[in-house]
């Protein structure tokens, strides 16, 4: 059995959108409520703070990353630390907050938006694409588990609240053809779906917030393993490593009693899973 080490032991409050940098070779992830993005490099941690909250991001080059805050989509340069906004996201919403988004394999980057205090229904779906900001599905209340197939044509997303992962059919530069079907429907068993990343052969590995693991499902939504984690709130998973056969896994310690989970908020790595898609480059 695949075991799962701390990576790195900071601990988040809300650890979130893991990203392999595939050209640099280098990590990085999101403390959404401490303002910070975070990453490794052989000289040890590194981290840039920031005004508001950040979530996610896409790989644009080897020094700039599409990020994802509270309020814009921002060209950040990892170089200066200079922060260009690229589009609002938002930023006449005082409720909400970005949250989970990955780039598509077109070059398109989708993020969702959610409450700040998770009011249901606050947030929404929205993908950039060449400098469009269009939304896709309005009424979101825990955006999640935004991840493709290899071979472009689908797309996964998560409301965790509602317990369901849809799937969407795209079209060939990336926009969906139809409205989303059902893929996980976990309204039953209570799981909670939260980020999901999909390898190299179609499987989605998704962490289930309150289960301590992430699971693996093939294509046709049969559960084929789960991973077992020693923080009860996984967040998000992401493949990388030198081969692409890590899968990176943050995590959150909010609202845990201290103490309670010693790797609470910890990013993981496991090896030996499987092979990830290599992380698709965002087209400004």
């Amino acid at each position: 059995m695949s075991v799962a080490a701390s990576f790195d032991e900071r601990a988040c409050i809300l650890g979130e959108g893991p990203l392999w940098h595939p050209e640099r070779r280098q990590l990085f992830w999101f403390d959404i409520v401490s303002h910070k993005l975070l990453s490794r490099t052989t000289d040890g941690p590194v981290e840039w703070q920031f005004d508001r909250y950040v979530s996610a991001a896409g790989w644009v080059d080897a020094e700039t990353l599409l990020i994802a805050t509270q309020t814009d989509l921002i060209r950040f340069d990892l170089t200066t630390g200079q922060a260009v906004s690229l589009v609002p996201l938002e930023a006449d919403n005082p409720v909400t907050r970005s949250n989970d988004g990955r780039a598509d394999p077109q070059g398109g980057f989708w993020i969702g938006t959610m409450g700040i205090n998770c009011e249901a229904g606050a947030g929404a779906l929205y993908r950039y694409y060449k400098g469009e900001l269009r939304q896709l599905r309005d009424g979101v209340s825990i955006p999640n588990a935004t991840c493709f197939a290899p071979d472009g044509k689908t797309a996964y997303f998560a409301d965790t609240a509602a317990h369901v992962i849809w799937r969407y059919a795209l079209d060939s530069e990336g926009w969906p053809t139809r409205e989303g079907e059902v893929f996980l429907d976990h309204r039953e068993t209570g799981i909670n779906p939260d980020g999901a990343v999909v390898d190299a052969q179609g499987r989605l590995w998704c962490a289930e917030w309150g289960g301590s693991r992430v699971a693996c499902y093939s294509a046709d939504a049969e559960l084929l393993s789960t991973v077992p984690l020693a923080a009860s709130q996984p967040t998000c998973p992401a493949f990388g490593g030198d081969d692409l056969s890590t899968l990176f896994v943050t995590s959150a310690s909010e609202n845990l009693p201290q103490g309670q989970e010693a790797q609470a908020g910890h990013t993981f790595a496991i090896t030996g899973l499987a092979q990830g898609q290599r992380e698709h480059q965002v087209i400004l």
